[in-house]
């Protein structure tokens, strides 16, 4: 699990830095393409990574002494 978790921290971190390198108008049209394109698979990524803690999360919530499948509400 611990390297899932540096995947996805990881991952997180370069999605942070290909946000800020195309938020600062440097980039050219191509870098600008190529970047779109690994922030988009690294979206993909992340999202499938908490998709499955959030379902591990689910299966483990117990209530009345019994594991029970509980959907996870995160605070917004």
């Amino acid at each position: 699990m611990a390297e899932k978790t540096v995947d996805f921290e990881k991952s997180l971190e370069r999605l942070e830095a290909i946000v800020e390198e195309m938020e600062s108008g440097e980039l050219s049209l191509e870098q600008m393409i190529k970047h779109f394109e690994e922030g988009s698979k690294l979206v993909t990524l992340c999202s499938g990574k908490l998709n499955e803690v959030e379902q591990k999360i689910e299966k483990l919530v117990k209530k009345d002494s019994e594991l029970t499948a509980e959907p996870f509400e995160s605070e917004e």
